[in-house]
């Protein structure tokens, strides 16, 4: 069997959204009126010998209700269902500041937080002061991490990055300003959580953006990006928000095996 860095990689279900594909896609499509749901995970990456590094942190019922969102488990029971501590983790990645991607920080008394320049920049600036921008970011998630810096638990990344063995950092600019995605080295070759650099499979597949972006041309540029450090092939590429990863790789109680082989006839189907 071959050995690698990173042993296993939970993506772990946490909340869910009904809507139709019509609220997913920049442009029309055929199927507007067909039910497709946006799933909410946060993920674990495990080491021998380490704790658990977590991507993301998932929100709480504070930003679920005045958003129409349905939290199906707290981020911190799924954690737990996982076999993992919260108050173990030494260090969170923050793959971008979105209120989905960023809440529930103090979950985490322990652990640091890392997150792009660019992304910290944006969501503390003049951008904010435009309402449309400012909606995906909630206020006091990024205020949190604010005072976690003068706490001295932030660590800064200026584009890409080496986190650790079989891990790294890249950054990919687009759906936000320094939203980066994280490649990890497991035994079947890299594994990519994309985050929002693709919130869906059938956004890359149908090359047709989520609506949520702050530059289009710079959105599709992380997708190639993402394509490229998956080896061009969709099996190694997990999207930020789709349900179809809890139905492709081996799953239980909500959580999947990314690291895993995937169910190959579901994405050939895509």
């Amino acid at each position: 069997m071959k050995i690698a860095p990173v042993i296993r990689i939970d993506a772990i279900r946490y909340a869910r959204h009904e809507r139709t594909a019509s609220a997913n896609f920049t442009s029309a499509v055929d199927d507007h009126e067909v039910p497709m749901p946006l799933d909410y995970f946060v993920w674990a990456i495990h080491r021998d010998g380490f704790a658990p590094v977590i991507v993301d942190t998932g929100f709480g019922d504070d930003a679920a209700m005045p958003r129409g969102r349905t939290i199906t488990r707290p981020m911190i029971e799924g954690l737990r269902a996982a076999g993992i501590d919260p108050g173990q983790v030494e260090h969170v990645i923050l793959t971008h500041l979105h209120y989905d991607h960023a809440g529930s920080l103090d979950s985490f008394p322990n652990a640091r937080f890392h997150v792009q320049d660019a992304e910290m920049e944006f969501a503390t600036g003049r951008h904010i002061c435009d309402h449309a921008t400012r909606a995906p970011f909630d206020g006091e998630p990024v205020a949190q991490l604010v005072r976690k810096l003068y706490a001295d638990r932030v660590q800064f990344h200026a584009g890409d990055a080496e986190f650790a063995p079989g891990i790294r950092l890249h950054l990919a600019p687009g759906h936000t300003a320094g939203l980066m995605v994280v490649v990890c080295d497991t035994a079947r070759g890299p594994v990519v959580l994309a985050s929002d650099a693709a919130h869906l499979y059938a956004n890359i597949t149908r090359a047709i953006p989520f609506p949520i972006f702050i530059d289009e041309a710079d959105y599709a540029k992380a997708q190639a990006k993402v394509m490229a450090l998956a080896g061009g092939s969709l099996d190694h590429l997990i999207p930020g928000h789709d349900p179809l990863v809890l139905a492709c790789f081996p799953a239980t109680n909500d959580i999947a095996r990314v690291d895993l082989e995937p169910h190959r006839p579901i994405l050939e189907a895509l």
